[in-house]
């Protein structure tokens, strides 16, 4: 005898069964492609150029414990500032120093109960590796004598906070007005760590952070700290992000692990925190 023919409502039948039995699949990998999507969403940090060397191993550390991938950007925190006023696609913005953050404060671009002072710095003195230049601040005209006809490098002291913090020094001690005339403006520290290492300019300014960025490069001197304002790094969660780990990378940019990484690359640990403005 023949088979019974399936009739059509039979066979919608089977396959709305089917397809039943295939909901909960798809739900759960529709759901863990959603999970995936937001996990590896990376995480835009906008930072001082001084902080690369620091922050690309922080970054890495953080990511390889399961984390979102994180996006660094460096520039002068002058120009990173005026991105984010832009509304670049930032996340955290670290900064070099307090006027820009309090600049994008007032302007109302952070997230003010996720801002905090996150390290510090020195000042110091640069030459190429292979200078045997000894330079002492403790007498007036030595770095005017030891730089001749040369130029110094300097971020430029007019917006790059590390070029504010130079000028302040020179002013401070005395030798502004004599070396004025001799500056090489540079966008950024690293910028002036580069003109140094190629011998474009026999000396420079940067942080002491900075002496690590080439072995091309050595320090000659630590400006004193009475002589230009604290060197203070400002970290802040920017207000437009959505980012659901922005304020856990913040945090964890304080922890121990993180601290000693920029210990280790010469920033310093302040034990001061900023008033909230």
């Amino acid at each position: 005898a023949g088979q019974r023919p399936v009739t059509r409502p039979a066979r919608l039948l089977a396959i709305l069964r089917f397809a039943l039995l295939l909901l909960p699949l798809v739900q759960a990998e529709t759901a863990l492609a959603q999970s995936t999507t937001i996990t590896s969403q990376p995480l835009m940090v906008f930072a001082a150029a001084s902080l690369k060397n620091a922050l690309d191993e922080i970054g890495r550390d953080w990511t390889a414990q399961g984390h979102a991938p994180v996006s660094m950007t460096y520039a002068a925190s002058s120009t990173l500032a005026q991105q984010i006023m832009a509304d670049a696609p930032a996340d955290l913005f670290l900064s070099a120093d307090l006027d820009w953050m309090d600049w994008l404060a007032a302007r109302g671009k952070i997230k003010p109960d996720q801002r905090r002072i996150l390290l510090g710095n020195r000042l110091v003195l640069i030459t190429q590796a292979r200078n045997p230049v000894s330079v002492s601040f403790e007498t007036k005209n030595q770095l005017v004598d030891a730089l001749g006809q040369g130029r110094l490098a300097l971020a430029d002291p007019r917006v790059v906070p590390a070029g504010k913090y130079g000028k302040a020094a020179l002013e401070s001690l005395g030798l502004w007005e004599q070396l004025a005339a001799k500056i090489v403006p540079a966008d950024h520290v690293r910028a002036v760590v580069t003109f140094v290492a190629r011998g474009e300019a026999p000396f420079g300014i940067v942080y002491h952070s900075d002496v690590k960025a080439d072995p091309a490069i050595r320090q000659v001197a630590v400006f004193p700290d009475t002589s230009h304002p604290p060197i203070r790094y400002p970290a802040a969660v920017i207000r437009r992000s959505t980012h659901q780990e922005a304020a856990e990378f913040l945090a964890y940019l304080e922890s121990p692990r993180a601290q000693a990484r920029f210990v280790a690359e010469g920033f310093l640990v302040p034990p001061v925190t900023e008033a909230k403005p």
